[in-house]
């Protein structure tokens, strides 16, 4: 018989309010808009000499870190085709085909991802989690899986896995 861990963090506090747009199909671009995303992790292993899969307070801190940098900010893709995004001093100007915004810096986090979808948020998270938590316990999670909902019940879900 086989044993399999993994440990589950859902908490009421780990949620973010932020701002975003995407784009989809070639050439759609949404309006601005903006939601209340929450935020839940599993985490993946064999127990450890404590008999844990991870340590609670370490992955709940590293998580809350994250989710509080992303809250109430508007989020940017960096790395989209065709969503320019270009820093002036205390200002950040997106533009798509005709379109243009203009925000102030601190009011931004951008963010290496092709588009801001909650799927590509999660894996943000996700890859930011596993760095968080490697810096803080010296040790590399073998499995994580982050989700992040949108919009009461829509989850983007990224699984990650070192190998």
């Amino acid at each position: 018989m086989s044993e399999n861990y993994h440990v589950r963090l859902c908490k009421e506090s780990m949620v973010f309010s932020a701002a975003h747009f995407i784009t989809f199909n070639g050439d759609v671009c949404e309006r601005l808009h903006g939601h209340n995303y929450h935020v839940e992790v599993h985490v993946f292993g064999d127990l450890d000499e404590n008999h844990y899969v991870v340590d609670f307070i370490a992955l709940r801190d590293s998580l809350q870190q994250i989710v509080t940098e992303l809250d109430h900010h508007m989020l940017l893709p960096t790395d989209h085709p065709s969503i320019r995004v270009v820093t002036t001093g205390s200002e950040i100007e997106v533009t798509f085909e005709d379109r243009r915004w203009v925000f102030p810096r601190g009011d931004c986090v951008l963010l290496p991802v092709s588009n801001t979808t909650a799927e590509l948020l999660a894996r943000y998270i996700g890859h930011r989690l596993l760095d968080d938590l490697e810096h803080r316990t010296g040790t590399r999670i073998r499995r994580l899986r982050i989700a992040v909902d949108e919009n009461g019940g829509q989850w983007g879900v990224c699984e990650l896995e070192n190998e």
